[in-house]
Parts: structure tokens; C-alpha cells; sequence
């Protein structure tokens, strides 16, 4: 099997990047380990920025994510019973998020890709990448009982952190940069309406709390827990005592319960891999970073990286000139480690450590009081909740 582009993972960067080249006129054929019903099921990020929505506008991807996406024009913060609401057009001259799971974007994009793309197999599994340093890198692959060969272009790894793609990097180019966190989200999902129109991020003694949502029917909530926590351990009545406990304020606002319908715990790193480039061989997505999800950024990052890939493609072909593929790296790296530092921040900020002490305490709420009585700081929080350029 050859073509241009070569596609390891069917998450939202492989999807996204397929799309994009089509749109383009750039034949691409996509391999994914899973079979759809997971692809199409598997709970992630939520929270699109301003430029996501934006270019999967651009793509024809965004007539449900218009349709049933919920927009977003602020996030609350909460700390020492008090609220505090961070307008996101105001300070940022009109930028807004949509909250639309990852699970819907992935389904938009499939059905145009089996609709009008180039070839998606699912059950489709990458074994290695071969020969990026030359021409044409090579996919082994295993589908439907045999193994077969994808001969490409370029071959792009899209297949998150334990995929095949970030070891056909040598040793001796691979940097990597990582940081793992002594506490972990317990997260639910709940069929009830959310208890506000906007996302509430809460700093309490106890520890972090957040309240999202999926839909205006069903509710999206975190606990902060110790790494390593098993859901099980939870009951749900605990676990909303303790989200009360977390978002209580001085007013009359009021956390609505309902049935818990899904339980999990996200682990808390941060990882960076450099380069994201290794001859004919890209990186994008989780398979070069990740983040706390306490910024928003996972799925953003990764729309950026295959954006930026897919204009370096286009600029090639039609210019000839490989410039833009040989900054590919570097252009990402840039938001990348952008996207770090908010993601560290915001993760430090909200977080108890378990080795915290009273100073460490009162600083959190210091840093706090300055984003809720400075414009500038709040500003700064703005511009980085709705996104760094795509590029």
C-alpha cells in the first residue's frame, strides 16, 4: 500500500490531519489500533479553544460542534467561599471557548473521512516505522490477520504516548522533559443538569474541585485525589459531599446531584518530547506532549501541531520549498511549552500538594486574589484559557 502521507492514530490529530490534507488534495491513509466503537467512545478533553473551533469550522467539520456545541464566554474561579468570574471576550477582544467532548469531534471527523477521505482502518495496527531517514518511511502494520506494509512520503506519529511512532527516534536525538504530580482527578460523569452555565475551577484546604459538563442534560465533575486512587473506593454519595464540600461559597448556590453514570481517575503529568521531527518521521499530539488536564490544552495542542503540519505539507507542494517542514519542530515546540507553563501554573495554583505547607497556602491564595483584582493578570489567564495562535 503507498501514499503521500502516512497516519498512526485515529485519535483527534490523525482524524484532523486527514482532513486537513484532503481538503488539500493530499492523499493520506490513516491507521488506528482500535476498532471504531472505542475510537468513538473513548472520554477525553472537552474543551475546544477559539482556533480549534475555528479550523474545524474551516474543514467542514463544525455544523453539529455549531449545532450542539455549548459556548463559552468565561470560567469561574472559587476560593475561600468567594467567586470569581473571568470574562473571556472582554479581556481578549472577543475570543470564547465551546465546550463539545472529544469523543463528538472524533465522530464528526470520521464520518467525513470515511465519506469523502482518503482510506481510515480501523483494527488496523502501526508495528514500527522504518526508514524515516530516507525518502519513503515504511509502516509495517497487522490488519484483518495479516501483515501488510504502508510505503509513504511522510509518516506521522498521531498514536498518543505508547505508541509505535516516538521510538523510531534514536537515542542520541530524543530529549525528553517530564513531570509527574502526587495527586490524580477522580472524574464523573452524572445525568444531571449542570449546577452552573459556566466551568468552576475551585481551590479548597481539601483539595481541587472542578464542575463541567457534556451537555445542558448531563454533567461533567473532578475531585482531586491522591495518585494512585482507585474509583471503586469512592461511593457517589461520598463523592458529592466532597464536591460540596470543595465548591461551597458564601451565597445561595447550590450543587444539584443526579445519577453517577461513569467513574475514573486521570493521572497528572506533564511530558515533552524533543524534537517532534526526525527526517520524514513527525510527531503531534500526545505522542510528543502532554499536559495536566487543568489547562484545557491536550486536544488544542494537538489541533495546532497537525495544522501547522498540514500548511508545511502544503507549502512544500506547492513551492518546493521544504522550509516550513524543517521549522516544524521548532513552531510547535514554541505553544507547546506555552501551553506547559499555563498548565503548570494553572495545575499549582488550584492544587493542594500533599507536602503543603500554610506559607505554601497562603501564596495559592495570593495568587489568586491578584487575577481577581488585576486586569492585566486576569488578562493573561484569558489569552492562554482561549488559546496561543495555532501557528
Amino acid at each position: 500500500m503507498r501514499t503521500t502521507v502516512g497516519i498512526i492514530g485515529a485519535g483527534p490529530a490523525g482524524l484532523l490531519l486527514a482532513r486537513l490534507l484532503h481538503r488539500a488534495g493530499i492523499e493520506s491513509v490513516v491507521l488506528e489500533s482500535r476498532d471504531r466503537a472505542y475510537v468513538e467512545r473513548r472520554q477525553r478533553a472537552g474543551i475546544l479553544e477559539q482556533g480549534t473551533v475555528d479550523v474545524l469550522r474551516a474543514a467542514g467539520a463544525g455544523e453539529r460542534m455549531d449545532r450542539e456545541g455549548l459556548r463559552h464566554d468565561g470560567i469561574e474561579l472559587r476560593f475561600d467561599r468567594r467567586r470569581h468570574r473571568v470574562d473571556f471576550p472582554g479581556l481578549t477582544g472577543g475570543r470564547s471557548v465551546t465546550v463539545y467532548a472529544q469523543t463528538e469531534v472524533c465522530k464528526d471527523l470520521i464520518a467525513l473521512q470515511l465519506e469523502e477521505g482518503g482510506p481510515l482502518l480501523f483494527e488496523a495496527e502501526a508495528l514500527a516505522v522504518e526508514g524515516a531517514e530516507g525518502d519513503r518511511p515504511r509502516i509495517p502494520f497487522r490488519y484483518q490477520g495479516r501483515e501488510d506494509v504502508l510505503e509513504c512520503e511522510y509518516a506521522v506519529g498521531c498514536d498518543g504516548f505508547w505508541g509505535v511512532a516516538r521510538k523510531a527516534f534514536p537515542d542520541g536525538v530524543s530529549r525528553v522533559f517530564e513531570r509527574s504530580y502526587p495527586y490524580a482527578w477522580l472524574g464523573i460523569l452524572a445525568d444531571v443538569a449542570p449546577s452552573h452555565d459556566e466551568l468552576v475551577y475551585a481551590r479548597h484546604e481539601r483539595g481541587f474541585a472542578l464542575l463541567s459538563m457534556r451537555s445542558p442534560a448531563v454533567s461533567r465533575l473532578y475531585l482531586q485525589v491522591p495518585a494512585g486512587t482507585d474509583a471503586g473506593q469512592w461511593g457517589d454519595e461520598e463523592i458529592w459531599d466532597e464536591l460540596e464540600r470543595r465548591l461551597e461559597t458564601d451565597d445561595d448556590w447550590r450543587l444539584e446531584r443526579g445519577p453517577i453514570t461513569q467513574k475514573s481517575v486521570t493521572p497528572m503529568r506533564s511530558f515533552v518530547h524533543e524534537p517532534m521531527r526526525h527526517g520524514r518521521l513527525f510527531l503531534a499530539g500526545d505522542a510528543a506532549h502532554i499536559v495536566p488536564p487543568t489547562g484545557a490544552k491536550g486536544l488544542n495542542l494537538a489541533a495546532g501541531d497537525v495544522v501547522t503540519l498540514a500548511r508545511a505539507l502544503v507549502h512544500e507542494r506547492e513551492t518546493g520549498s521544504p522550509e516550513l517542514l524543517d521549522t516544524y519542530s521548532a513552531t510547535c515546540l514554541r505553544r507547546v511549552w506555552q501551553a506547559e507553563r499555563f498548565s503548570y501554573d494553572m495545575t499549582t495554583l488550584l492544587h493542594r500538594a500533599p507536602d503543603a505547607t500554610p506559607f505554601d497556602a497562603r501564596l495559592q491564595l495570593a495568587r489568586l486574589e491578584r487575577i481577581a483584582s488585576s486586569r492585566a493578570a486576569e488578562t493573561d489567564l484569558a489569552e492562554a484559557y482561549t488559546g496561543f495562535p495555532l501557528a
